[in-house]
């Protein structure tokens, strides 16, 4: 399979680099973005030190400017699109601020959004393009205090399904992933948030509460997750768009 050019956003920790690393081993060319400037050229330093190609940039999926910014940067069209950025606020809706609620909403969905216009007309051009979005099981189903995050994740798989069908007469692809938990410093501060709204010890959240529902009982890895989009990537998916790809370790099964 052909190597690829692959923009991953918020890729200077957590999911996005772990899907960076895998990728950049198979030889595909990798752009780290990340808000932070100085997580993005760690991630893309790590990867070149293991031979790998890649380039940081600093990127703020919640500004237009800064996302025109960034790709002027590039040297290289974008030929697949992570979207990844993400972060996460846990408390009921009562107490939810609304500035924090409309951060998350911003990143983890308008981003998603407004980076996949940004990139859309070049893969429009060269009639080539693979977008995938990073969901999650709250793409799916809901837990409480986890308000915005939801309703984000589940925005999700909407914007994906009308991608697929304004891209459905060239060779564009958008498909979103939905894991659920992935051992990231993201899914710690949730494990500690929880414990603290909850009153419980952390190891109860895990047992209880986030690994309870998944008859696998297991945490998902990078590796699957980036397996995944690199088959999304190839030639064997090339009609598969729109699509929900669901990791669940049987969550929604019953």
């Amino acid at each position: 399979m052909a190597q690829r050019h692959v923009l991953i956003t918020g890729a200077g920790s957590g999911i996005g680099a772990g899907i960076a690393h895998d990728l950049a081993a198979r030889g595909d060319q990798i752009t780290v973005s990340d808000l932070s400037l100085e997580a993005a050229e760690a991630t893309a330093r790590a990867i070149r030190d293991a031979g790998g190609k890649a380039e940081a940039l600093a990127m703020d999926v919640a500004s237009d400017e800064s996302v025109n910014a960034a790709l002027d940067q590039l040297s290289d069209p974008v030929e697949v699109l992570i979207n990844n950025a993400g972060l996460q606020h846990v408390a009921a809706l009562a107490d939810f601020p609304m500035s924090k609620w409309d951060q998350l909403i911003q990143i983890m969905l308008v981003g998603a959004a407004r980076v996949t216009r940004a990139v859309l007309p070049g893969m429009e051009a060269r009639n080539f393009g693979r977008i995938i979005n990073i969901g999650s099981i709250h793409s799916l189903v809901a837990s409480p205090y986890k308000s915005a995050y939801v309703a984000a994740k589940h925005g999700l798989l909407g914007l994906s399904k009308v991608v697929a069908l304004e891209t459905a007469k060239s060779d564009i692809t958008i498909n979103t992933i939905c894991p659920t938990y992935v051992k990231t410093p993201l899914v710690e501060q949730q494990i500690e948030s929880q414990a603290r709204s909850h009153g419980i010890p952390k190891s109860q959240v895990v047992d209880e509460i986030m690994l309870k529902p998944m008859p696998k009982g297991v945490f998902i890895s990078f590796e699957e997750l980036a397996g995944i989009c690199h088959f999304l990537i190839g030639p064997a998916a090339r009609n598969i768009t729109g699509q929900t790809i669901t990791v669940d370790g049987g969550w929604t099964v019953t």
